[in-house]
This record gives structure tokens, C-alpha cells and sequence, in this order.
């Protein structure tokens, strides 16, 4: 699909990977609007946008206000063609140390959010033959994240609802991506806890703006799979082949980078 005079909703795009997707669609050419719970960053993702394109904040794991949004952006912008999935939370370690409220929205933002997104598009969407949800996954989502459970079971989840999507109403012109990087250069990778340092060592660390393009050039292909990082395709080949000898790498993986060596 080419996104030029589609209407596009990208969510999380107050910075980082959604900041650079909203701009890019705009650069190619769609109408966007973008949406985010930091309403202070959206505003300014808004300025950069200029005319032509909604910034609306919005908390998407709150299904009524989502609604809300995506009326609003049909009523001025066009019905929704494509939907990026985009925000998300990385929170959590240990669930040993982790309290129930972090487990609860982590699963809010990173998975139910992208649940109430396709309920609310999916009758329109069947209804004209057509539509395109991307989901922002992770490599987390593939293989898994070391030190932070709640961040990789709650990517695990988007990256199996991302393909009963396409499974399941592929044939009838939804069109489905699942966006699963290693590291960009956001403010989630900025800190020092275990997760974040694993992932930085493991390998590049992408611009959000070389993101966008791997998406919308995959999007240009309607693949599902969008690996910014092709590392990614081996570690994943590799744990099919030899799951036992995967786990036994990242046991390995987890105890080097806990000890700083």
C-alpha cells in the first residue's frame, strides 16, 4: 500500500519511533493525525506537522476516548485507512519485584490498546474491502527481554494478536504489519536497568528515522514481518532450530551483561 492521500492514526507519537512514523507519513503524502497521552511532546510533533494533520491527545487504552479520536479524525480528515499501534510502556523487571499495577499496564498499553483500536476499525474496514494495522512489537516479542518480564510476555502478546489479525481477516483486505526492532535511540532506552543495557550491547542502535523507513517501505510490500534490524531473522531462525540451545545462549547473554562483562 502507498500511504500517499490515506488517512493515517499514529499513536505514541509524542517522540521517538511515532514521532518519526507520523512525520514520514506526512512526508509521503498522507493525512495524519497523531495522538499521545504527553500532550506537551504532541504538541510539538503537531507545530512540525503543520496544516493538513490532527494532534489530538489521547490515552488509547481508554476505548470510549479512542473512539472519540478516531470520529473526530473521520469527520475532518477522511475514514481511517491505516492504523499504527505505536505506543507503548516499558516497565517492570523481575515480576518477583514487579506490583500487579505494572503488570496492568503494561498489558493495557502494549496489547489491550491495540485490541480496542482493531474493534473499534475492523467493521469499517470489512465493510470497504480495506485497511492496514501495524503493530509496534519489538525483537522482545520474537525472542524475548532479558530482565524486564512484563515488557516481554506483553510483546510476545502484540506480536500474536498482530498475525491472528492477518490470519484471520487477511482474505477479506485487512492488511497487517508487526514492527519488531532491537534497539533505537528513544528515551525507553535511556536507562540502566538490565533490559536496557542487554539491548544496547546486542547490537546497532537505530535512529528513529531509519525505522520509519523500514516501515513504510515494508508497508509499500504489505509484509507483515518488519525487522529494522535483520539480526533479528537469524536469532529467531536460530531459536526454531535449536530452542534448548537458544535458552542456554541468553542464560549466558543475561549472566555476562548482569556482571558488566
Amino acid at each position: 500500500m502507498r500511504l500517499g492521500g490515506r488517512t493515517v492514526v499514529v499513536t505514541g507519537a509524542a517522540g521517538g519511533i511515532g514521532r518519526a512514523l507520523a512525520l514520514r507519513c506526512a512526508a509521503e503524502g498522507a493525512r495524519v493525525a497523531a495522538t499521545d497521552v504527553q500532550a506537551q511532546g504532541l504538541e510539538a510533533v503537531g507545530g512540525e506537522l503543520g496544516a493538513g494533520h490532527l494532534a489530538v491527545p489521547v490515552d488509547v487504552t481508554d476505548g470510549e476516548a479512542l473512539s472519540g479520536l478516531i470520529d473526530r479524525v473521520e469527520a475532518e480528515l477522511g475514514p481511517v485507512e491505516v492504523f499504527f499501534a505505536n505506543a507503548g510502556v516499558a516497565i517492570g523487571e523481575d515480576p518477583m519485584d514487579t506490583p500487579d499495577e505494572v503488570w496492568d499496564r503494561a498489558f493495557a498499553v502494549n496489547v489491550r490498546a491495540h485490541v480496542i483500536a482493531a474493534r473499534r476499525l475492523l467493521p469499517g474496514w470489512l465493510d470497504r474491502g480495506e485497511g492496514y494495522f501495524i503493530a509496534t512489537a519489538s525483537a522482545a516479542g520474537l525472542l524475548t527481554q532479558i530482565g524486564s518480564a512484563p515488557y516481554a510476555v506483553t510483546k510476545h502478546a502484540a506480536v500474536a494478536f498482530a498475525e491472528w489479525l492477518t490470519v484471520t481477516y487477511g482474505d477479506r483486505g485487512v492488511r497487517v504489519s508487526c514492527l519488531c526492532p532491537m534497539g533505537v535511540r528513544t528515551a525507553m532506552l535511556a536507562g540502566e536497568e538490565l533490559s536496557h543495557r542487554v539491548v544496547r550491547s546486542a547490537g546497532e542502535v537505530l535512529e528513529p528515522s531509519d525505522v520509519a523507513d523500514a516501515v513504510v517501505a515494508a508497508i509499500d510490500r504489505e509484509q507483515f514481518l518488519i525487522l529494522p534490524h535483520p539480526e533479528v531473522l537469524t536469532f529467531f531462525q536460530r531459536k526454531g532450530l535449536d530452542y534448548e540451545r537458544w535458552l542456554s545462549g541468553m542464560r549466558r547473554l543475561q549472566a555476562r551483561t548482569a556482571t558488566g562483562e
